[in-house]
């Protein structure tokens, strides 16, 4: 189930129900959800807290499993946000499912999603890449990776290495992309820090933040095409294609906005009438 990224009033009123009625609870972190449940006045009852985290041995999980087997109910809660979204829980959930057993989700907040609520780049295509490795050969080259896609970029990054990550992403996605620093999202401290990759390095290169930070990056400049090539491109579409199909076609071959291309066979349609 989802829980809150920070501000504990950020719970749902399922999250709670499901936190009191479950026979058994895992979370990553026991102390955090302990924590949660006491604020909101929900008793254990007697029920312990499974920890289930990247350290955790596989019998824990498969405990768990064998509980829902036995028909009891259990409920799974990542230390912020939503579960397996960079979480272990994602074992657990693959797990369940393995065995046959029926897995559904409370949803809640998630920091990717507020994070583009509030970051200011295009949110209509996203890419979450999660946490970047830690040493900077391998973290140049996933960021290279990362380059042509035509999506505005996510990633969680620990506040004593975004200095590092933010000068690297400089250098392998271009020094001139948007981007923007959400740290402490829905909390006292909140901020969102946006500018340059360039002007974000420079500014993190001399100030550690502190708290959890999600860092959004732009997408690249889309790639141009002249007039004529995209007419051509869509008249061969448009002999094979309603025009509904063809503009989607040449709007995603050549990395254009759908809005654009249906322009163009508006025109192209205009002409030929």
């Amino acid at each position: 189930m989802g829980v809150p990224i920070g501000t504990a009033r950020d719970i749902t009123l399922r999250a709670l129900d499901v936190l009191a009625s479950a026979d058994m609870l895992a979370a990553e972190d026991t102390r955090s959800l302990l924590k949660l449940m006491d604020i909101h006045g929900i008793p254990l009852d007697g029920r312990k807290i499974t920890a289930l985290h990247d350290h955790s041995s596989e019998g824990a999980m498969m405990r768990l499993v064998k509980a829902v087997q036995d028909g009891k109910s259990v409920a799974y809660a990542s230390e912020a946000g939503m579960p397996l979204i960079a979480d272990p829980g994602f074992e657990l959930s693959r797990a369940a499912a393995a065995a046959g057993i029926n897995v559904t989700c409370a949803p809640g907040p998630s920091a990717v999603v507020t994070a583009l609520a509030l970051g200011g780049l295009p949110t209509d295509a996203f890419h979450f890449a999660g946490f970047l490795p830690s040493t900077k050969a391998a973290r140049l080259s996933a960021l290279e990776g990362l380059r042509d896609v035509r999506a505005t970029l996510v990633f969680y990054e620990s506040p004593k290495r975004v200095g590092a990550m933010l000068r690297d992403a400089k250098g392998a996605l271009g020094e001139g992309r948007n981007a923007a620093v959400c740290r402490e999202l829905t909390k006292k401290f909140e901020e969102v820090r946006r500018g340059t990759l360039s002007e974000l390095a420079e500014y993190y290169d001399t100030t550690t933040p502190k708290g959890e930070i999600v860092v959004l990056v732009d997408r690249g400049d889309l790639a141009t095409i002249n007039s004529d090539d995209l007419e051509t491109s869509l008249k061969a579409a448009l002999e094979e294609l309603s025009m509904r199909d063809a503009v989607d076609l040449v709007a995603k071959a050549h990395a254009l906005p759908r809005r654009q291309v249906y322009q163009a066979a508006l025109e192209l349609n205009t002409k030929k009438g």
